[in-house]
């Protein structure tokens, strides 16, 4: 998990692309509020798994799964029911393991969502459902995303500069790049890329990242610096097939969080708007 919703893959990213696939294949999804399930698109727009999974797999490289679609979407939204169920970019491991573990992940799910999803606001907030701790169809999930994706500079800023900067666990050339791309007075919206390395391909570059304090936020670097969780990251380093096979298992378990069925939700037309 890392942000609106807690996170991976980037289900923000995964509902754009299937927004883009339907504008393509010229229609809108006629849903009923049915409970999530694999194929739910199959009846009413049978490429449209196809063209998702295509489009992401081609695009950043990452694994191929079978997606479970038709979350329904919330009844209200607001920013305020956020606070405490998301992972803050200076989290220890501790603390991303209770954020996580309250949505019945793992440590390892918690390290391969870690992975995948980019930190794209400065304070990790975005609207929810006031009433529901849930994940929503058309939810942010920003935690499984640091082998692709960007990070405000605001995020991990204090690493660079303040009473404890440098961080110590920070490569040196890194932090150098890191203040000459975010200066002392940038806005703190301005991004970075998450992955110095490979920025735009989903791989286990991150893991090795992590090994040579690499990681851009505190909440990244913490899975190597704290030894009950740099096993998995050297494994993960190793071993591209086992953190593939690790991030669907992940991803497919998140993706079930909550999900809401009947009146619980709807279909929203716009995910930034209530129907």
């Amino acid at each position: 998990m890392r942000s609106s919703s807690m996170g991976a893959g980037s289900v923000r990213l995964a509902a754009a692309l299937l927004a883009l696939a339907l504008a393509a294949a010229g229609s809108a999804p006629p849903c009923a509020a049915q409970p999530l399930r694999r194929n739910y698109y199959a009846g009413v727009c049978p490429s449209v798994e196809s063209i998702v999974r295509g489009v992401v797999v081609k695009k950043a490289g990452g694994p191929s799964y079978a997606v479970e679609l038709g979350r329904l979407d919330g009844l209200s939204s607001t920013k305020s029911s956020v606070d405490g169920k998301l992972p803050a970019p200076f989290f220890n491991l501790d603390q991303l393991n209770k954020i996580f573990a309250a949505n019945g992940l793992s440590q390892a799910d918690m390290i391969a969502l870690s992975a995948p999803l980019p930190y794209n606001t400065p304070d990790h907030l975005r609207s929810k459902d006031a009433n529901d701790d849930s994940l929503d169809a058309c939810d942010d999930f920003d935690a499984a995303g640091h082998t692709v994706g960007l990070a405000h500079c605001g995020t991990f800023s204090g690493r660079l500069r303040g009473p404890s900067a440098p961080d110590p666990t920070l490569d040196r050339g890194y932090a150098a790049q890191l203040r000459a791309e975010c200066p002392a007075n940038v806005d703190p919206r301005a991004a970075v890329s998450m992955d110095p390395v490979t920025p735009v391909a989903f791989d286990n570059q991150y893991f090795r990242n992590l090994q040579g304090g690499k990681g851009l936020l505190a909440s990244d670097q913490v899975l190597y610096t704290d030894p009950r969780s740099r096993p998995i990251v050297d494994a993960w380093a190793r071993s591209a097939a086992a953190f593939n096979r690790a991030f669907v298992a992940a991803i497919t378990k998140l993706g079930r969080v909550g999900v809401k069925t009947g009146a619980q939700g709807n279909i929203r037309r716009n995910c930034a708007v209530l129907n």
